[in-house]
């Protein structure tokens, strides 16, 4: 079994050195792979975090963000109106009731699970001129607490993105259940890497911090990673802890 290694605690680290070593963590997974290091795309992931850490992101070289709540980051997103050369990801859960507000705010959406989103986020598009970039999300785990489609249920999704205007689907999301062996996440990053040839897409969105290597292995064309860029996130205010 492969050990991954990351290091010091990312807390010890500034993000600029925290930064180098998840490059230098990349590196060696697509060395492994034979793959270059131009085919993976990082997006960091700033839930919980400020504006001002964005912005010390992209000062650090970072261009792909992701966020988990499309209200969180709708208040922080006329601070950074600025940078330019950003994309946006959603990478959390999205209800249909806020795809308009998503569609305004974000550049990629990871986590498209049914027809009535895709159809919404198509529209909200369409209708301020936009274009987004879209990934089913795919739920390959029994985790109750797990979103996304059923593998079954891409046929019918991409049949209903054939038919949309301004939203164009890419590839493929999925998030295995936790574990602290990386190696555990392997079989669902393969099972997503299979689907995602069975339907010739090219993109698979998969691994974060402690799994980023293994999905590299098995194909990870983007890769999700918080806390091995930007530490613990911020307790909430007065939760005691």
């Amino acid at each position: 079994m492969r050990l991954y290694d990351s290091g010091l605690p990312t807390n010890d680290l500034n993000l600029r050195a925290r930064l180098e070593r998840v490059e230098e963590r990349i590196g060696a997974a697509a060395q492994r792979a034979g793959r270059q290091r131009a085919s993976i795309t990082l997006v960091a992931v700033t839930k919980k975090f400020s504006a001002d850490v964005i912005r010390e992101g992209y000062q650090a070289g970072l261009r792909n963000f992701g966020e988990n709540y499309v209200q969180e980051f709708s208040g922080k997103s006329p601070a950074l109106a600025d940078l330019s050369g950003c994309r946006f990801h959603m990478i959390g859960h999205l209800q249909s009731n806020k795809a308009a507000l998503a569609a305004s705010l974000f550049q990629v959406i990871h986590t498209v699970d049914s027809t009535k989103l895709m159809e919404r986020l198509d529209r909200a598009c369409r209708d301020s001129g936009r274009k987004m970039d879209a990934l089913i999300e795919v739920k390959l785990s029994d985790e109750a607490a797990k979103t996304g489609t059923s593998p079954n249920q891409i046929p019918a999704l991409l049949d209903a993105a054939s038919r949309c205007t301004h939203l164009r689907v890419t590839g493929l999301m999925t998030m295995p259940p936790w574990s602290e062996n990386a190696e555990e996440s392997r079989p669902y990053f393969r099972q997503l890497a299979e689907l995602a040839r069975k339907y010739s897409l090219h993109e698979l969105s998969m691994g974060m911090s402690n799994d980023f290597e293994v999905g590299i292995e098995e194909g990870a064309t983007i890769i999700r990673v918080g806390t091995a860029l930007f530490g613990s996130r911020p307790k909430p205010a007065g939760s005691g802890q």
